[in-house]
């Protein structure tokens, strides 16, 4: 298994993946330090772990907004049954609160 170094927010991170992976990987962490850039211009230098942690939120928030999505393209919110309507608000709740975090997290 090889170890990889990342380069994420101007870090270098080492990880390790399969083989299969190494191109892979390299991709999500390019993807990651794009945002991570794309973040510090915004709302300036904060630190490494506040930095990654914005981030992060970010990716849950929009990948909680495509699950949503695809669900109700997949099967529309009428004929979902009430446990899947009930996931569908739930990730709708946790993306509102996610936003939350992240404008108080910008704000101090």
């Amino acid at each position: 298994m090889p170890a990889v170094n990342l380069s994420i927010s101007g870090r270098v991170y080492e990880v390790m993946c399969d083989d299969s992976q190494v191109d892979h990987v390299k991709t999500l962490a390019a993807e990651l330090d794009e945002r991570a850039q794309r973040l510090s211009a915004e709302i300036g230098a904060q630190p490494e772990a506040r930095l990654l942690l914005m981030v992060a939120l970010t990716l849950a928030d929009e990948l909680g907004e495509q699950k949503a999505a695809k669900v109700e393209a997949d099967v529309g919110l009428d004929s979902l049954s009430a446990s899947e309507t009930a996931m569908v608000e739930t990730l709708e709740d946790l993306a509102i609160r996610i936003e939350s975090i992240a404008q108080r997290l910008e704000r101090s």
